[in-house]
Order: structure tokens, then C-alpha cells, then sequence
């Protein structure tokens, strides 16, 4: 047995409540109202006026007319009920099928497609909500896609490398060598990173990497941070890195690891774009927060180019990074790893002249604080 769509349903369902009250309304009509009628007759009678005579005949007219009357009343108002039903039914279902029509067309990948408001407000709700769930995909999607198209832009370059040194090699156009060898090594190490902090955004994006946040001192970390780093820089380069951090600093409730990591990335690319000058880092406390901060005297960014340093796989300049071995991930797993710990990340840049990336996180309650101690 064939199923009944909405609009049928809501179409019988009208005439069912309509049959009911014209068979109710007839029924107690039919059963009262030529009663009523003789009733009435007799009060009159009851006033001295004598119509036993015409009694029948008046009963007998009033059943013609109440029945024709009737039959009127049932066929226009029934009429104007049904007319009634199937535009209310339309109007109801209307929007419905434009919504079935837009996800169909969803499903076929047009992402841009969009459900029109409706003046039945639990309707107008509901496309509301599935516009806004409909914005999301469409993010998520282009997000989607600007990923596989940059993995593929990123792998290209090592692959396209590691293939040509190893058809030199088959082909005998080029001879083995440790310094042949000692770049397909690089570049199968830049494919393992990269794969690597892909596998850990997908993570982060996911929900999936542990934090463990726990009150812990700042300034040990970055002390610690400091002098790895330093170790780093030869007395040759005309390179300083230093920490300025007050020994007042409050704990702060964040994961150590993490914001180690976080240092780390952003350490490393202030070296990898400085050459000459200083790198700082610094951090204090500002209305419940402390602030990390990244300075460097470096090649610096146009302005035009912040509002996209945190996108993933994104360089001012392609060229200088595959020089250096950056992945292009680096500050897109920062910007995730402060936001899991309650802070916000930013830059500041002039091309030229340097960088300062800063981020806060939240510090411990007071209370807190002295339990820890």
C-alpha cells in the first residue's frame, strides 16, 4: 500500500475534520431541529392561536427548507473547505519541497545553494538552521579542497626531486655520490615532517591530541627554551637571543608540553628568517594573562600578508621557505594549540624590520596559586 506524502496527509486530515463536523452539524440538525420546531408550534398554540389544522403542513415546509438549506450550505461551504484545505496544505508543504529540492542539489556538490525564508515561523526556523549548517559545509568543503590542493602543490616539489635523482641514478646520467645520497635524505625527511604535522593538525582539528592542562611555572620553561636555542647560534653570526621575563610571573594554567611546543615552532622560525640582529622573547602579566611574545629583527611581512599567516601551507614566499625546509603547518598548529588552551595567538610585522608573534594564556586563580606553591 502506497504511502501518503505530507501534502496528502495534511489534505485529508483537513476534510476528515471538515466530513466530521458537516455530519455532526446534520445529524444534530436532522434529529433536533423538527422537534424544536413542533415545540415551538405548541407554545404558540399555548397563546391561543389555533394551527393544529396546518400543523402538519408547517413541519412538512420547515423539513423542506432546513433540508434544502442544508444541502446548499454543505455543497458551498464544503466547496470552499476543500479549496480552503488543499492551499493551506500547499502553502504548509511548499516550503518543504523547496527544501528537499535545495538538498538535492546539496548532495550533487552545490555547495552555494540556500532554503528561502518562510512566513510560517517554525519553517523560517528551520531553513534558518539548515542555511547555517549548509555554511559550515560549504567551509568545511573549501577547506577541504584548498588542503588537497596545497598537499599536492607541497608534495609535488620533494617528489618531483627524489624522482629525478633516482632516474639519474637507474639511467647511469648521474653517479653515486654521498652528496646525491645526502639529498634524497632531505627531501625524504621534509616528506616525513610534512606528514607529520599534517597527521597532528588533523588531530588538533579533530579533538583527538591530548591536552593536560596543569598549573606550572613559565619562566623555568622559558629559561630552558632560551638557552636550547642559543646553543644553536655560532659566535660567527651576528645573531643575540634573549629572555625577558620578571621572576613574578603567576602559574599558568595551560599543558607544558604543548606551550613548549608552541615556542618551539615560533623560535624556530624567528632563526630561520633572522640573520643578523636579535630575537627576543618576552612575557608578562596583563589583566589575568600572561603574555608570550616572539621578537625578531628579521625579514619581517607586508601587511597584506598577516591576515593569512596562520593559514596552513600558506608563505609570503614559497621559494624561501623549500629552502629553508618549513612545511607551512607550523604556525597553523600554534594558532590550534593556544585556542585548545583557552588563549589567542597574533602577529605584528613590518617587512624589513621584523616580527613579533605573541600569544596569552590563562593564569591560575589566586587561591590556586598559593595550593600550588
Amino acid at each position: 500500500m502506497p504511502k501518503l506524502s505530507l501534502r496528502g496527509r495534511l489534505f485529508f486530515s483537513y476534510l476528515l475534520v471538515m466530513g466530521i463536523g458537516i455530519v455532526t452539524l446534520a445529524g444534530l440538525g436532522w434529529l433536533y431541529a423538527p422537534r424544536l420546531f413542533v415545540v415551538s408550534l405548541e407554545r404558540i398554540e399555548g397563546r391561543g392561536f389555533r394551527i393544529q389544522q396546518i400543523k402538519t403542513q408547517l413541519v412538512k415546509g420547515f423539513e423542506f427548507a432546513w433540508t434544502r438549506a442544508m444541502f446548499w450550505s454543505i455543497v458551498m461551504g464544503g466547496t470552499t473547505a476543500v479549496g480552503l484545505s488543499y492551499w493551506m496544505s500547499r502553502r504548509i508543504v511548499r516550503p518543504l519541497l523547496q527544501l528537499e529540492a535545495v538538498t538535492e542539489k546539496f548532495a550533487a556538490g552545490q555547495f552555494d545553494e540556500r532554503v528561502p525564508s518562510s512566513d510560517i515561523p517554525e519553517l523560517s526556523r528551520l531553513a534558518a538552521s539548515f542555511n547555517r549548517m549548509a555554511t559550515e559545509i560549504e567551509g568545511v568543503e573549501q577547506r577541504r579542497r584548498d588542503l588537497v590542493s596545497d598537499l599536492t602543490h607541497e608534495l609535488r616539489t620533494p617528489l618531483t626531486i627524489v624522482r629525478g635523482y633516482l632516474e639519474g641514478l637507474a639511467d647511469g646520467t648521474l653517479d653515486p655520490s654521498s652528496e646525491i645520497y645526502q639529498r634524497l635524505t632531505q627531501e625524504t625527511i621534509r616528506l616525513q615532517r610534512l606528514v607529520n604535522d599534517l597527521q597532528e593538525l588533523s588531530k588538533l582539528e579533530a579533538g583527538y591530541l591530548p591536552i593536560h592542562i596543569q598549573p606550572f611555572k613559565l619562566g623555568s620553561l622559558l629559561q630552558n627554551l632560551v638557552q636550547r636555542f642559543s646553543d644553536q647560534i655560532s659566535d660567527e653570526q651576528p645573531l643575540s637571543l634573549h629572555l625577558d621575563c620578571p621572576a613574578t610571573l603567576p602559574l599558568v594554567k595551560a599543558d607544558p608540553e604543548r606551550v613548549e611546543q608552541i615556542m618551539v615552532n615560533l623560535l624556530s622560525n624567528a632563526l630561520r628568517y633572522t640573520t643578523k640582529g636579535e630575537i627576543t622573547v618576552s612575557s608578562w602579566l596583563e589583566e589575568g594573562r600572561v603574555w608570550i611574545a616572539v621578537g625578531d629583527t628579521g625579514e619581517g611581512m607586508a601587511a597584506a600578508d598577516l591576515p593569512h599567516v596562520f593559514e596552513r601551507f600558506w608563505r609570503a614566499d614559497r621559494s624561501r621557505d623549500r629552502h629553508s625546509g618549513g612545511t607551512g603547518i607550523g604556525l597553523a598548529i600554534c594558532k590550534r594549540l593556544v585556542e585548545l588552551q583557552g588563549g589567542q595567538i597574533s602577529v605584528e610585522s613590518q617587512l624589513g624590520q621584523g616580527s613579533q608573534f605573541r600569544f596569552w594564556l590563562p593564569t591560575v586563580p589566586k587561591l590556586k596559586t598559593m595550593k600550588a606553591i
